[in-house]
């Protein structure tokens, strides 16, 4: 599948001169000219890339985007805007965006950023901790991982349905059921993916995790987590 752009500005002729040409280039383009219509389309599909204009009439696009990394948190951002200035640089950053683009803006360079992007890891963490996800979300980010979130094995069948990922971090506890399930689908729908089970029941979980590894896991974590030792084999299995 292409990959998949959603540009947000309130000028229709930047929407459609960045549309055309991203199209052009193979691009899947969706465009909004307003915070709350760009919601509406993240709300149905996945985007890889937002490109946000930064001054927009009700809501900016630094609001926009702490709305979509609540909704898609694997979504990856840029601020396009020609107020890039330290504070709006900073605050951007603060919030999750990947970098901040200035207008007007410089094809090449913004092309050389969505490309890199792209060839980043795209990672699932299936856990129902919102407070260890969204830890683990910065940690991950700063190292340049494109990060999904799911919390229920309902969350997490949705996400494997809509794209591909190249690592999925499974709890073997969760609310809807346990992450076996998870895991198999995962192999069902990407046998090429990688997958590192997590959980803090270890002797309750002992055997289920043994069956999982036989089945192709490749590794097996337990909380409370070895940060480094996890990011070390994260970095190996991408």
């Amino acid at each position: 599948m292409e990959p998949s752009v959603l540009i947000v500005d309130d000028d229709v002729d930047t929407c459609d001169n960045v549309s055309d040409i991203l199209t052009d280039l193979g691009y899947r383009t969706d465009t909004a000219h307003n915070g709350q219509d760009a919601l509406g389309l993240l709300q149905q599909t996945p985007y890889d890339v937002a490109l946000l204009d930064f001054k927009m009439p009700g809501m900016d696009g630094l609001t926009l985007y702490r709305e979509i990394k609540r909704l898609r948190p694997g979504t990856v951002a840029f601020l396009v805007t020609a107020f890039a200035g330290g504070d709006t640089a900073e605050a951007a950053q603060k919030a999750g965006v990947r970098d901040v683009v200035r207008k007007p803006v410089v094809f090449p360079k913004l092309l050389t950023l969505i490309d890199e992007t792209l060839s980043h890891p795209l990672l699932l963490m299936v856990d129902d901790d919102p407070e260890f996800c969204e830890s683990m979300w910065q940690l991950l980010t700063e190292r340049s991982y494109r990060v999904c979130l799911a919390h229920s094995q309902q969350e997490a069948r949705e996400r494997l349905l809509s794209r591909a990922h190249n690592i999925v971090l499974i709890d073997l506890k969760l609310p809807d059921g346990d992450g076996s399930n998870v895991f198999k689908l995962a192999k069902a729908t990407m046998p090429k993916a990688r997958t590192v089970l997590i959980t803090g029941y270890r002797s309750e979980m002992e055997q289920t995790i043994q069956k999982l590894l036989d089945s192709g896991a490749d590794a097996v974590f337990y909380k409370p987590l070895d940060v480094g030792n996890l990011l070390e084999k994260l970095e190996q299995l991408a």
